[in-house]
């Protein structure tokens, strides 16, 4: 394969953020550089948001991409010359690919939600909540209406907070109603919920039984694991999915973007990428 199509010339690649050393990123990207047969080389870097643009602009043309955490996804923007489809529609990028001197940005968030839900087989929503107002949250809200839901309620602590969403959704012909968190305690009639707050966060009520009971919980943060809302619903007898399958699957979508410069290309033999990437992260 030859190097304009991901072929085997030497690339450095990067995962950033603060705090960034629990990140499992390396070990995803290393798996799936290994199985292509690529001599590319992944780390993680600390970079806080006030050393992003110095980073970015400081890169060699030995630099392939970068991997984005948060609050980076949207302090990227302005460094991007072009957005994909679902980074234009979220306002969110988590992957930066170096084309030359053109930078592009993509969001394989909205992606990896619907990989790792379809992974637990959650391939349709109706009615759906996301807990969170941030620009994960956002990709979720994406993702949900891809899923064909109707409707989608926000929990955050300030209602305030999520109004950047509303657009989002009304573009999206979904309904959205904002709640306070605290009325977490009592929702109910909702098939899923995405949670999307910092790992660890502690929020302070415990979802209604009637929640856990009638929808399946998609915790995006993997470490600490479990998050206090996730164990919370393996307390109730709910049905959790692990933050490590949204990890996955955007983390292939990023590989197809570093080795082919677009999410909805397959890596050839993508079935034995995928299944190295998962072992890594076993």
């Amino acid at each position: 394969m030859s190097d304009g199509v991901g072929g085997p010339a030497a690339h450095r690649l990067a995962v950033l953020g603060s705090p960034i050393a629990h990140s499992k990123s390396p070990a995803l990207h290393r798996a799936a550089y290994a199985a292509l047969g690529f001599d590319w080389q992944y780390e993680a870097v600390e970079v806080a948001s006030a050393g992003l643009a110095e980073f970015v602009g400081s890169r060699d043309a030995s630099w392939r991409g970068l991997s984005l955490t948060m609050p980076l996804k949207q302090e990227v923007l302005p460094l991007v010359d072009e957005l994909d489809r679902r980074a234009r529609l979220t306002g969110a990028a988590n992957t930066l690919r170096f084309d030359g001197r053109r930078r592009l940005g993509f969001n394989t968030d909205v992606g990896g939600i619907v990989g790792a839900l379809a992974d637990a087989g959650v391939t349709a929503s109706a009615r759906a909540g996301v807990v969170g107002g941030g620009a994960t949250a956002a990709s979720a809200i994406a993702a949900i209406a891809e899923l064909g839901a109707s409707e989608v309620e926000v929990f955050v602590r300030t209602p305030a907070r999520a109004a950047a969403l509303e657009p989002l959704a009304g573009s999206l012909g979904l309904r959205i109603v904002v709640r306070r968190l605290d009325q977490l305690s009592g929702a109910g009639g909702l098939d899923l919920v995405v949670a999307t707050v910092p790992g660890g966060t502690e929020l302070g009520v415990r979802p209604s039984a009637a929640l856990i009971e009638g929808a399946a919980l998609l915790e995006v943060a993997y470490d600490p694991w479990p998050s206090p809302l996730a164990a919370a619903w393996l307390d109730g007898g709910g049905t959790v999915v692990h933050g490590l399958g949204m990890l996955l699957h955007q983390a292939l979508l990023q590989v197809r973007v570093f080795a082919n410069g677009d999410p909805e290309l397959p890596l050839p033999g993508e079935a034995e990428v995928l299944a190295a990437m998962r072992s890594a992260i076993a």
